[in-house]
């Protein structure tokens, strides 16, 4: 649902000193080799600027699961469109008449990085590692339907699915580990989850915790080498601290806000808008007992100004959003949109018996109509979007309280405490709103923040992972949609395009339509392996 990052202890605000002696220092230890990187830096080398970085590399934890990882391949990958295409396979699955039965067939001659050769037995322990309860992967649940992965020699591998799961060639862009390496050592705190080996593009060179992933091409690779020899993605979390980087040649590229990124207009960058299924949303738990009110839910629901949010807070690069399905999704259920309504939310919760006190906050049966907020600290578009939220709340009478901290202060308050979280996957609506909504995946880290339970959805959304009908799961997602408007878990508030502004001198490129976990493998970066060298 939502990336760990930051892991520092910081407080909303900071003096303007501070800033300053961050961005001194960041700009001047960050770039490769330890020296200031500069426009006009050695042709064949590029750095971007990220802003989350992940707890592994270890796709058996689930590093890269949606694909595009650069250190690994998957059986598929997705091009500019998001459709599968072969990668480690020669070619998309054979399906069974029933849906229960994929056969890949697999590249041969392929090697990982130290030279071993890529074979099925590779897919299979990748797969079944994933399965295994006792591996740390909170994204399992998206194989649920494999039943048992079989090799047939060296280069055919048969998956045996317990029910027709519609999506499943969506999950063979899973990056492959070699079983050699990753098999001979704990999967959960082994060295392979820092130091990874795949058959990708490119290979770690060094992962320097909090500032920077440096990669070298591999010269081997299958698809043919690189001619980007030198990738760097420099950790900056700071959203300010990433423009100023950017903006002194410290960066060639950077993902950066709205009203960042709209600062860029000279002739030397280019700025790329990735449209994407990246919401922004207020967890709403049930273990708190004004944000587990349905009332309380549902007039906040009302009382939203999203439309507002997208204008100001995104300068218009976003949309307004109502549940996990952007509206201009085939996936979107007409009808769950919501009006910003704040005069019909205050007569719901004055109805519902939430009366005003003299504070002009709401009460209940000794219940006062407050409770925090918390955002990652770093992070302005999700510090924005809280404010605006505690905005609009306060004009109904509940007082949000906002505060920011890294995800070790927020992770043990999420079950009493309201999160501005992150979530969305393109591929298929089951992907996220599964994790999401299930309620037997409250509490399972990042799944289901909300502790969301509701019989209803539950029931829909497993007739929508089992059914290979498009009708009958567009109809059980049509439920899901609806059901969040009667009762929802979670005040839904934009969904979000994505900026990046990268130097011209890289010429026209790409985006794909992304997901949340954006900046490490998406952007105009997707496919740095197919880039031209700055000349």
């Amino acid at each position: 649902m939502t990336s760990r990052t930051d892991r520092r202890p910081v407080r909303l605000a900071g003096t303007l000193a501070a800033a300053a002696a961050l961005i001194l220092a960041a700009t001047s230890c960050s770039a490769p080799g330890g020296g200031t990187h500069s426009k006009g830096s050695a042709a064949g080398a590029v750095v971007v600027g990220i802003a989350y970085e992940p707890d592994s590399l270890s796709p058996l934890l689930g590093y890269g699961k949606d694909g595009n990882s650069k250190i690994f391949d998957g059986l598929l990958t997705h091009d500019e469109k998001l459709g599968l295409k072969p990668a480690l396979a020669t070619a998309l699955p054979e399906i069974s008449e029933d849906g229960r039965t994929y056969t890949f067939h697999l590249r041969e001659g392929v090697a990982f990085t130290d030279g071993k050769p890529f074979t099925a037995r590779d897919v299979v322990f990748t797969y079944e590692t994933i399965l295994d309860p006792s591996t740390n992967n909170a994204s399992r649940t998206e194989l649920d339907a494999v039943e048992r992965i079989e090799a047939k020699g060296d280069h055919t591998v048969v998956f045996h699915l317990k029910y027709p799961y519609a999506p499943f060639a969506e999950r063979a862009v899973l990056p492959i580990a070699p079983a050699h390496v990753a098999g001979e050592q704990d999967v959960n705190t082994g060295g392979f989850t820092t130091k990874p080996i795949g058959t990708g593009p490119y290979e770690l060179v060094e992962w320097s915790k909090g500032e920077k992933l440096t990669f070298k091409a591999n010269p081997d690779y299958w698809g043919g080498a690189p001619k980007i020899k030198n990738l760097t993605m420099a950790i900056v979390k700071d959203d300010d601290v990433r423009a100023t980087r950017l903006r002194s040649g410290d960066l060639d590229g950077a993902i950066l806000p709205p009203n960042l990124a709209k600062a860029f207009k000279d002739r030397s960058t280019a700025t790329y808008a990735a449209k994407s299924f990246d919401y922004r949303v207020v967890t709403l738990p049930t273990g708190n007992k004004v944000t587990g009110d349905t009332d309380i839910r549902r007039a906040l629901d009302l009382a939203v100004d999203r439309e507002a949010m997208v204008a100001s807070l995104l300068d218009g690069a976003g949309k307004p959003a109502y549940g996990p399905v952007p509206t201009d999704s085939p996936w979107f259920t007409q009808g769950t949109e919501r009006a910003h309504d704040p005069r019909a939310a205050a007569e719901l919760l004055d109805e519902a018996g939430w009366t005003k006190g003299k504070d002009g906050v709401r009460s209940k049966n000794g219940v006062r109509a407050s409770f925090p907020l918390w955002y990652l600290s770093g992070d302005k578009i999700r510090q924005d979007h809280a404010l605006a939220y505690a905005s609009d709340a306060k004009k109904l009478g509940v007082e949000v309280e906002v505060q920011a901290g890294t995800w070790e202060v927020i992770q043990p308050r999420m079950p009493k405490d309201a999160v501005l979280a992150g979530g969305g996957s393109p591929a298929d609506p089951d992907f996220d709103q599964y994790t999401l909504l299930k309620s037997s995946l409250a509490g399972d880290g990042f799944n289901n923040m909300a502790h969301y339970d509701n019989p209803a959805v539950d029931k829909a959304l497993e007739k929508g992972r089992r059914s290979g009908d498009r009708a009958e799961r567009q109809a059980a997602y049509d439920t899901v949609q609806r059901e969040l408007v009667k009762n929802p878990g979670y005040t839904f508030l934009t969904h979000i395009d994505h900026l990046y502004v990268v130097d011209k001198r890289f010429g026209p490129l790409t985006t794909q339509v992304e997901p949340h976990d954006h900046g490490l493998a998406s952007g105009p970066w997707w496919n740095v392996e197919d880039w031209k060298p700055v000349k």
